[in-house]
């Protein structure tokens, strides 16, 4: 390992799987319980030679201590203590960290009590403004946490890789013959037919759906119009749902979500998951991506799928033992909605509000379709990361269709920057003034920012009447 590992956390976790006591545990692998209980309290690292004797004891898969989850919740509580409109103490750096190593259930908790709170001040502040445009809100009671964010945060905290899943679309991909026919969609049509006896056949017109499946005719129908590459993903969330609708059930009944809405949003997500699989089977895309240093046009020319589906997989190139690069993927429409997030990175996105505008994730709207920009960026924590843009516009059936037009970014740290072709040119070596971003404008620390919207939520903005910036007020930090 590279640098030292504290995983008290992880190794309470699995020492509570298994309903055994510190003592105990440090029996079985042969450790004091005094030394057991150092690590369980961060006091001590987790050592390679006690990794491999839980993982020969317990078969407890050994990337549990790699993963980014630790980074990803104390970013979490640093944005939701910096909100000063539900506390007013200041909360340490340190004090966080005990928090989330020592007490995983309890900063869920408190977590979740936050997404409450923030949805009820929010929905006051909706009901506000329908009082003062319609004179009253309608009267309905009690918030739930967003479906979307619930099924948004599954992802988020597997670092978007979902193993067997994955695993069964690699192994399916293989059985059909994907990775070496000459048309995808072909092999697709002609396996759907062979082995359900289901006809695929395209229609002309847009009829309300891109996509219909008619299980007495045995037929499915694909609007004609649309990408190539789009109805071979739409075919193959048909075979998830034909081939691992058991598998995928299970692994929504394991993550526990709260809302029928967000285990149907998450079977959706699964299927469409097991689609990018499908068409871009690990192994084969993993040496292929290396090969072509991550460039993401030659990728889709070549495997024929959507920029948007080669951005997406390469977010989940996280398997044990078998890692691609990290990378983050973002989705944005032009309202700055953020309609799709994940990341194998420390990068952070905002989970409330907005993003930075620095980023230029948003410029690339500026930039005709598929044209890409780079752009080497610091966050607030110093890790600096090459951040990719581009944006695509969705097909359209008619004059009377309006446009649909998403950003995408995708980008990783700048450390594994000579493996990505579009870092060449931009002399990473050389850079020493990369533009500075941050999560957004409620949590960002730097006052001098000309192009903030508004203050920090732990800052006390003032106007001096002698003295005007680009921004026109400044700040002094909350006592």
């Amino acid at each position: 390992m590279g640098k030292k590992l504290y995983s008290g956390h992880t190794l309470r976790q699995i020492r509570s799987d298994f309903g055994l006591s510190q003592s105990e545990f440090a029996k079985k692998v042969g450790l004091s319980t005094a030394y057991v209980n150092q690590i369980e309290n961060n006091n001590r690292p987790v050592t390679a030679s006690v990794l491999l004797s839980i993982n020969r004891i317990f078969g407890t898969d050994l990337a549990a201590f790699e993963k980014n989850d630790l980074d990803r919740v104390m970013q979490d509580l640093q944005e939701i203590f910096a909100d000063t409109q539900f506390h007013s103490s200041t909360i340490g750096r340190q004090e966080l960290h005990e928090l989330v190593t020592r007490a995983p259930g309890i900063t869920q908790a408190i977590m979740d009590l936050y997404g409450t709170l923030r949805g009820y001040h929010d929905r006051e502040a909706i009901e506000d403004e329908l009082a003062h445009m319609n004179g009253a809100a309608d009267g309905s009671s009690g918030f739930k946490k967003s479906a979307y964010d619930e099924v948004r945060d599954y992802f988020h905290y597997m670092d978007n890789y979902v193993d067997s899943v994955d695993r069964a679309a690699e192994k399916l991909a293989h059985e059909i013959g994907l990775p070496t026919g000459s048309s995808k969609y072909a092999s697709l049509t002609s396996w759907l037919e062979q082995r359900f006896g289901i006809r695929v056949e395209q229609v002309p017109e847009y009829q309300g759906t891109l996509i219909r499946q008619d299980d007495y005719t045995r037929k499915i129908s694909l609007y004609r119009a649309i990408p190539q590459s789009t109805k071979n993903f739409l075919l193959g969330s048909v075979i998830a749902e034909l081939c691992v609708k058991d598998l995928i059930s299970e692994e929504v009944e394991r993550a526990k979500f709260k809302t029928k809405s967000a285990e149907s949003i998450a079977r959706l997500a699964l299927r469409n998951y097991f689609s990018g699989a499908l068409l871009l089977p690990y192994d084969d895309f993993l040496r292929t991506a290396a090969r072509c240093r991550h460039d993401i046009q030659l990728l889709s020319n070549l495997l024929d799928v959507s920029i948007e589906t080669i951005c997406h997989r390469l977010s989940t190139l996280q398997r044990p033992g078998a890692n691609g690069l990290p990378f983050y993927f973002v989705k944005i429409d032009r309202a700055g909605n953020v309609v799709k997030r994940h990341s194998a990175t420390r990068f952070q996105f905002a989970r409330f509000g907005g993003s930075c505008p620095r980023w230029n994730v948003h410029q690339a709207f500026e930039q005709n379709s598929n044209k890409f920009t780079a752009q080497v960026a610091q966050m607030p924590d110093g890790v600096q990361y090459l951040c990719i843009a581009t944006s695509v516009t969705k097909h359209q059936p008619d004059y009377g269709t309006g446009e649909r037009r998403y950003a995408l970014g995708i980008g990783c740290e700048v450390k594994y920057a000579d493996a990505i072709v579009y870092a060449d040119g931009l002399d990473i070596d050389e850079i020493s003034d990369p533009e500075p971003i941050g999560v957004n404008c409620r949590i960002c620390p730097r006052d001098n920012c000309d192009q903030r919207a508004f203050p920090a939520i732990d800052k006390e903005p003032f106007i001096d009447p002698g003295r005007r910036g680009i921004v026109p007020y400044r700040v002094t930090p909350t006592e």
